[in-house]
């Protein structure tokens, strides 16, 4: 959500200030590229995973900051809904055994933060859409206690000058409306970071975007919200509508969602970021004292924090990120696209998958987004969303002949896909047999056609069959959910139902 902002005011001439600030930015980064003053390459991803509290009825906790109290570490932090909390990993070096360690610092960390939520009678749960939240948890009283979510919350409101509109069509159709942005704090997602230089900034968001759907299809985790059975990913659509700052006219319009897919591919990092300010007026008009280009010609390295600010508000599916470490700048590129959960292993296979995908894919003689119009990935991040691992997708015949076929991403996965993404992680220099691992488990999501949205689907409908009812039965399935989450085998491995009792 960006940096610590303190709620107040703004005058009518804050915008217009703040704008000439982001432009000042602008320039700014593009002299930094110009002069090649970026990080050299030094393999470096990193990851956040937001998370749930439930009770021991699976129902939402909103005790984040008792929560958080008590787990006293810097690793840990406030999400925009009290019942939330997110982790962030440190960065690590992308080779060897990265993703063991990576496994064993989540379990350690998790563990430790679900004691610590047990002093208070909640639990820590991994999944994109808690099955439990009702509309009425969906208020403002329930936005953490942080001055930005507040902010954001009235800026937001104001900009769209209306309750937000949710209606989202899936197996059921849900309606609902909404007096603040709460409902966003329903999605909890994985977030993978990786640094790349500049010249190789374009291929990595590129190749990001083209895999994004293969990602969403295999990694789908939020079937239901609000005691509806949606999408098999309901995150993307309600984090669309949870965050639209146009009114009816404005969509009507064309305008562009504050949260989008995109609509080309790019040439250069700069594309994003002017886009962001073509586009998109600010929400938080702040200005910082410093001048940009006058510390730029002075050899020093600008902060950019209107340009980082506005870039935290402008919601995109995979983001350009600008950052300073040791003094010396650096560009990410952030995918947003994955729920979190089921498991750790799930979670480690995702990330195995997206790593090794977006090197070989960005290092390939005829790339895949050379060969695919753009209109074809967005429409299949959306066809994805809607049907998860059961989704057929549009992409790139093989061999030279060109055109697109559809075909089922399971099989897209098996047959193509996944020696790409062992030769990618190759590429990294990762373990072999953690590589051969991780990927196993996607091979087999894959084989048995089931991650963590079908199991909830299936589950849920049996425990219907039995004869509970809908809330009784969404409660069941996310105890259930919880159990084996907390046993740590991937769900393409979970047995689908309520056990007797």
């Amino acid at each position: 959500m960006g940096e610590k902002v303190v709620a107040g005011a703004f005058d009518l001439s804050d915008r217009q200030r703040y704008r000439r600030k982001l432009h000042q930015c602008v320039e700014a980064l593009s002299g930094l590229l110009a002069e090649r003053r970026f990080d050299r390459p030094r393999n470096l991803m990193g990851m956040e995973i937001e998370l749930n509290l439930t009770g021991a009825d699976a129902m939402p906790k909103m005790l984040n900051g008792q929560v958080l109290e008590r787990i006293a570490s810097h690793d840990f932090q406030t999400e925009l809904g009290m019942f939330n909390l997110e982790v962030n990993i440190v960065p690590h070096h992308l080779s060897g055994r990265v993703l063991d360690q990576l496994a064993e610092e989540l379990r350690t960390g998790l563990g430790y933060a679900d004691r610590k939520a047990g002093e208070v009678d909640a639990g820590i749960m991994m999944i994109g859409i808690l099955p439990t939240l009702g509309r009425d948890d969906m208020v403002r009283s329930n936005l953490s206690d942080v001055d930005r979510y507040a902010l954001l919350n009235d800026q937001m409101l104001a900009a769209r000058g209306e309750s937000f509109s949710l209606d989202i069509e899936g197996v059921e159709r849900l309606v609902a409306t909404a007096g603040s942005i709460t409902p966003e704090a329903a999605c909890t997602s994985l977030q993978l970071h990786l640094q790349v230089t500049p010249e190789r900034f374009a291929d990595v968001w590129n190749a990001a975007q083209a895999v994004a759907a293969v990602q969403v299809a295999l990694g789908a985790n939020s079937p239901f919200l609000f005691g509806r059975e949606v999408w098999r990913e309901s995150r993307p659509p309600l984090f669309e509508q949870a965050t639209d700052t146009r009114p009816p006219e404005l969509r009507n319009q064309g305008v562009r969602p504050r949260t989008w897919f995109g609509e080309k591919w790019i040439g250069s990092v700069e594309e994003l970021f002017e886009e962001n300010l073509r586009y998109f007026p600010p929400l938080l008009p702040i200005c910082d004292e410093e001048e940009p280009l006058r510390v730029l010609a002075d050899g020093g390295v600008p902060q950019l924090k209107e340009l980082v600010l506005h870039n935290g508000t402008v919601y995109r599916w995979n983001r350009p990120v600008y950052g300073i470490a040791d003094g010396v700048p650096h560009l990410r590129v952030e995918n947003r696209v994955l729920p979190a959960g089921p498991t750790v292993a799930d979670v480690i296979a995702n990330t195995a998958l997206y790593y090794g995908l977006v090197r070989a894919l960005a290092e390939e003689s005829r790339p895949v987004w050379t060969r695919m119009p753009f209109s074809a990935a967005a429409e299949n991040f959306e066809t994805a969303c809607r049907h998860g691992i059961d989704a057929e997708l549009l992409w790139p015949r093989p061999g030279r002949s060109g055109g697109l076929t559809r075909v089922p991403v399971t099989k897209l996965v098996r047959d193509e896909l996944l020696p790409l993404a062992a030769a990618g992680l190759d590429g990294w220099n990762i373990e072999p047999a953690d590589r051969a691992h991780y990927l196993g488990i996607i091979e087999e999501r894959c084989k048995r056609r089931t991650n963590g949205a079908s199991w909830q689907a299936d589950t849920y409908h049996r425990a219907r069959d039995a004869g509970l009812d809908r809330g009784a039965a969404l409660a069941a399935m996310t105890r259930r959910y919880g159990e084996l989450m907390q046993g740590g085998d991937p769900v393409h491995t979970w047995p689908a139902g309520i056990p007797a009792p």
